[in-house]
């Protein structure tokens, strides 16, 4: 699904503004899906010129008034039918793991760097998730496919936490690795690797 698809989605929940559904992207999608404010906006401009939302504003006492975007009759039924044609695909794609990929070319000191970052971006993200489960436990709680998707991220983003700490030591280890390689040294062939990967 695009932007456009994604934003279709968040308001079927309800009524938003584009910061509203930034922040939902950071939080409750922060797992699965990127979106920023450079392609939300421009989203909902094209949602509303195809009559798919529809947007009124909100007053605000001392402060101008809060644009808000509210899903028509269109836009529900065009939701619905992209999730019933859409293939349940599962990607990823990550800068973070590309980088690992080539561990043992990275400094070690700028290895540990990504390392740390990554476990810190991680730990954010679990406590988003355990902040909306409390926050559903407060209210009405939540739909039965919400909670499976939060519970499914909170699962793989703390068993990729393990994981890290478990056998980041293994990739430092090798990053000191890249000095040992000189021009005389055995290589592999890309061709080689990648019918070993097929293979495997």
């Amino acid at each position: 699904m695009n932007v456009k698809d994604l934003c279709l989605g968040a308001l079927t929940i309800g009524d938003a503004s584009g910061y509203d559904l930034k922040k939902f992207f950071e939080t409750t999608f922060s797992h699965f899906c990127v979106a920023g404010y450079g392609s939300i906006y421009p989203a909902l401009a094209e949602l509303a010129t195809e009559g798919l939302v529809r947007c009124h504003e909100q007053p605000q006492q001392g402060r101008p008034g809060r644009k808000l975007y509210q899903l028509t009759a269109a836009g529900r039924k065009a939701f619905l039918q992209k999730l019933e044609k859409t293939a349940p695909r599962h990607t990823v794609k990550s800068d973070f793991l590309l980088s690992l990929y080539f561990a043992h070319l990275l400094p070690p000191q700028r290895l540990e760097t990504i390392l740390d970052e990554r476990i810190a971006e991680i730990e954010r993200q679990l406590s988003c998730h355990a902040r909306c489960r409390r926050q559903s436990a407060q209210g009405s709680g939540e739909p039965v496919g919400e909670r499976f998707v939060r519970g499914f991220g909170e699962a793989v983003l703390s068993a990729a936490r393990e994981y890290l700490r478990v056998h980041r030591r293994e990739l430092a280890s090798a990053s000191t690795a890249r000095s040992r390689h000189t021009p005389n040294s055995p290589r592999r062939t890309l061709r080689g690797g990648l019918h070993a990967l097929h293979h495997s």
